[in-house]
């Protein structure tokens, strides 16, 4: 059964909810050697950005010298096992909806509208979220951040504090709509019955 975890108060592991993603954490057993969750799994947490060269998966970001950073955002890492690089990438621009969706149902605000641009999302233009999917020895990886504050951010960006939306409330939510729809797609393909 896929493990999903969100906070300190879940594990033993000090400072959890304070870490800074710096792209280290895109690995394979993370979940399970850091928390010791082993299998399919999603992780959560809200602490800063700041991912140097060394550690930057995006080849596009490499190649212009984008800078990765953030004052405090809820990030997410994703892994799953026996399974292709292209389905991380379309389970990146799945989250993004799931994402969108949570934001329209928490935000405070009323008729706001976000647009997603492949795995992005945007807010009047400017950025709401970062994500790469990539690929470890034995697993599929997602990372899907999104901001809560906009402080360092190095491009145009909003945040779920502008939004009008609780972040706590709001990554428990992403999991759990992460978690209902990875066990429907599992049930989608344990009942069809074979072609020849």
């Amino acid at each position: 059964q896929t493990k999903f975890l969100l906070s300190k108060k879940d594990v033993k592991k000090k400072n959890f909810s304070d870490m800074k993603y710096d792209g280290t954490q895109l690995r394979g057993h993370f979940a399970y050697f850091d928390f010791k969750i082993l299998g399919d799994s999603a992780v959560s947490w809200i602490g800063p950005c700041d991912v140097n060269f060394d550690h930057m998966v995006d080849g596009e970001d490499f190649i212009e010298g984008s800078a990765i950073r953030g004052s405090e955002m809820v990030h997410f890492i994703i892994e799953f096992f026996d399974q292709t690089l292209f389905s991380g990438v379309l389970l990146q621009r799945l989250f993004a909806n799931i994402v969108r969706d949570v934001i329209y149902e928490l935000s405070q605000l009323k008729n706001i509208k976000l647009d997603r641009s492949g795995d992005d999302l945007y807010f009047q233009k400017r950025k709401l979220s970062i994500s790469i999917a990539t690929k470890s020895p034995m697993s599929t990886l997602v990372h899907f951040a999104v901001n809560v504050r906009t402080e360092d951010v190095p491009v145009p960006a909003v945040g779920l504090k502008e939004l009008k939306v609780n972040e706590v409330e709001f990554a428990k939510r992403c999991l759990s709509l992460l978690k209902s729809e990875y066990e429907d797609c599992q049930m989608a393909t344990w009942k069809v019955r074979p072609v020849l």
